[in-house]
């Protein structure tokens, strides 16, 4: 597929890869090597069966979870080796390095196998073979994480397009049990952020804020795409996003006698693809990697100094404690029953409440049903899902 792909363009502009920033001019080589260091996990073929009986392909629906792998696989890799690691063709690799790809491994029995996530997306919803959003996904890789024990990852999911937070301390990221070492105090933090960003199409008002994220130098990037079909961005250049495609069917890999990986197809040695801003799918999910609670003090000051630029709209609101506004959905109870949507009846099921929110305005839908009861405030954890990436559906 190497002919497929443009060459990188000759461009003054600035290349931002995953906070770090390039010169296309001068720099070419460089750039390549960055992207060429990045994990790129793609559809596979002859693995072994998901849940023994299942598909031993992920051809055709497994895309958002090969992006939900690559974004969590350059967490890792920040984590062990550090995110100014290189690879190269042929050398031996640091242990750290084929620990990192075990993880990934396609078989049962690996932390974010395509089999954990696939099996692990059926409590959430959704039946292997199922096509994933970038909501599902997040939250399938916030469950997985608790059992990497070598790793020791939080991964905190933020709600309702915003941070809070009082939130990540509960997740034990401050103070932790003063049994252990000093050094768990803080977990290492993979902070994901699903939003919507338009209707159908990408408002252009985010457009600038969306590409600062990519300068971040906590940035994972985004994973996203066009509906039904994923991508995982990881920068930028003008008005082009630069992504890795997992389009690509290869062979499944198994680890060597000596543990050693087999790990040329697990990067892309081609120049990254690209495409114009404004083609994205405005349903994506953002990721920041913080080891230290300086990085994450550090994330929170520039958050809030995008948010005063005039520059767009900001994607997310960062707030010190739950603003009152958030209300828990469990404490809606909400009865089964049609609504109505800019005049398009929708039906209410339990366990499903529909939210739309852009410009920061909620929109307020009349339910043909008992009006809600909100005198249950005991809140339980909420998930977004989505079934067709139109609209964000909050799930329990």
């Amino acid at each position: 597929r190497l002919w497929l792909f443009e060459d990188f363009p000759e461009t003054s502009e600035p290349v931002w890869i995953l906070g770090k920033e390039y010169n296309a001019l001068t720099e070419k080589d460089e750039i390549l090597s960055d992207v060429t260091s990045r994990l790129w996990f793609t559809y596979r073929k002859n693995f072994p069966p998901i849940g023994g009986t299942g598909p031993t392909s992920d051809t055709g629906w497994g895309c958002m979870l090969r992006c939900g792998q690559m974004i969590l696989g350059e967490a890792l890799v920040c984590r062990h080796v550090g995110r100014d690691w290189r690879w190269a063709r042929g050398q031996r690799q640091r242990e750290e390095y084929i620990s990192i790809l075990n993880a990934f491994i396609d078989k049962k029995d690996s932390y974010y196998s395509i089999h954990q996530i696939a099996q692990m997306g059926v409590g959430e919803g959704k039946p292997i073979g199922q096509w994933y959003g970038p909501n599902t996904v997040a939250q399938v890789l916030k469950k997985l994480a608790v059992f990497d024990t070598w790793s020791r990852l939080v991964v905190h999911v933020a709600m309702d397009n915003t941070v809070v937070i009082e939130d990540i301390s509960e997740c034990g990221l401050r103070g932790a049990c003063a049994l252990e070492e000093e050094t768990a105090l803080w977990k290492p933090l993979v902070l994901l952020i699903p939003l919507r960003l338009g209707l159908s199409d990408i408002n252009e008002a985010y457009i600038e804020t969306l590409k600062q994220c990519f300068m971040l130098p906590q940035s994972l990037g985004v994973i996203g795409g066009k509906p039904n079909s994923a991508h995982y961005f990881i920068g930028y250049v003008g008005e082009e996003l630069i992504y890795l495609d997992p389009h690509t069917t290869q062979p499944a890999v198994d680890p060597c006698e000596d543990s050693q990986v087999p790990d040329e197809t697990y990067h892309c040695q081609h120049p990254p693809c690209r495409m114009h801003i404004c083609e994205l799918d405005p349903s994506i999910a953002a990721g920041f990697f913080c080891r230290t609670e300086d990085e994450f003090d550090d994330w929170c000051m520039r958050i809030r100094r995008l948010s005063c630029n005039r520059g767009g709209l900001p994607m997310f609101e960062l707030v010190d404690s739950q603003p009152s506004h958030m209300v828990s959905v469990d404490a809606l109870n909400l009865t089964p029953g049609k609504f109505f949507f800019f005049g398009a009846q929708c039906t209410y099921t339990p366990n499903l409440f529909f939210k739309y929110m852009d410009f920061n305005v909620f929109f307020i839908l009349r339910f043909d049903s008992h009006f809600p009861d909100f005198s249950d405030s005991d809140r339980l954890e909420r998930f977004f899902d989505s079934e067709d990436e139109e609209f964000e559906i909050l799930s329990l």
